[in-house]
Order: structure tokens, then C-alpha cells, then sequence
């Protein structure tokens, strides 16, 4: 089953009020960091990247973090989640997104590249989001090669300078 792109739009757009919805935790991983990941999806976006897995990797890869600090099993527990809105608000989006989606999930925290094009997509779309914990993305430690080209063109003082980190100047 192929989804147009209007039924992508409608599904990510879905899946982000729902996340949204239920986020308990701060800003640093909520709601504007889930749309600069997706919107670094877009920039990094090349014909062989699954847009939805992409787009749905931004608002589900955090969505399950019990805190805002040192969580590294967030991801398996964003890839469990996953299963268990499969058949409600994920009943739309074929197995084989779902597959690839639950993997870029677990992976996001342990893995620097799996070699598949669209989970090192979702990963670099995270990792250059880092500049607002403080960490400027190293182009070395991305996954792709739009997201090194994007990190090495890139001025991250003055994002890095502009953010207040957890609460302190």
C-alpha cells in the first residue's frame, strides 16, 4: 500500500497532536525540539528516504523519555510504544514503515549508523538538534552526507549562545 503525500501530511500531523497531547516532561525534548527534527527531515530528505518514517521518527523517537537528563532507554521504549498505537493511531502506515520506524526508535541513543538510508536520516535529524543542549553537531559522528554538509555549514555559537539549559542562564 503506498500513501500519497496528503495522507503522509494527515498521518504525521496526527501522530504529532497525539504525542504533543500526552508530553509531560519540559520543552528540551517536547514540542519544538520534535519540530526541528522534523524539519531537518525535510532538509535532509533524498529519494531513497521514507518521508513518513522520517516524519513520524520526529514526534515518536522522545515521546516516552522519563526525564529530560541521562535516559538511554528511551528509545526501546519509544519502539515499544509503537506497538502498542500499531492498531489505533498508527493503523494506517504499512508494516514495513512501522519496521523501520520501531528501529530508528531503539537505535536513536545507542547507534552512529545502521547503513539503511532512512533510520541514519531520523538519527542525523536528531543530532543536529544537539546545538540546543549545548553540543555542537560533529559532522564526524552524523550519518549521512547531506547531514555532514549540514553540520559543517552551519554557525552554531550563536544557537548554542541563545538557549538556557534547564532552567539556568
Amino acid at each position: 500500500m503506498t500513501l500519497s503525500e496528503i495522507e503522509r501530511a494527515l498521518i504525521i500531523k496526527k501522530i504529532r497532536e497525539f504525542a504533543h497531547s500526552r508530553w509531560t516532561l519540559g520543552p528540551l525534548h517536547g514540542i519544538s525540539h520534535w519540530d526541528r527534527v522534523f524539519e531537518n527531515g525535510q532538509k535532509l530528505m533524498t529519494a531513497e528516504v521514507n518521508p513518513l518514517v522520517v516524519g513520524l521518527f520526529a514526534y515518536l523517537h522522545d515521546s516516552c523519555r522519563m526525564n529530560d537528563m541521562l535516559d538511554l532507554e528511551h528509545g526501546p521504549r519509544a519502539a515499544a510504544f509503537i506497538d502498542e498505537i500499531r492498531r489505533t493511531q498508527l493503523a494506517e502506515v504499512p508494516d514495513e514503515e512501522i519496521e523501520l520506524l520501531k528501529e530508528a526508535c531503539r537505535l536513536h541513543t545507542v547507534a552512529a549508523k545502521t547503513g539503511n538510508s532512512t533510520v541514519d536520516t531520523c538519527f542525523d535529524a536528531d543530532r543536529l538538534d544537539l546545538w540546543r543542549v549545548g553540543i555542537t553537531p560533529d559532522p564526524e559522528r552524523l550519518a549521512t552526507e547531506k547531514g555532514k554538509e549540514i553540520a559543517r555549514a552551519t554557525d552554531y555559537a550563536p544557537l548554542i549562545n541563545s538557549v538556557t539549559f534547564l532552567g539556568h542562564e
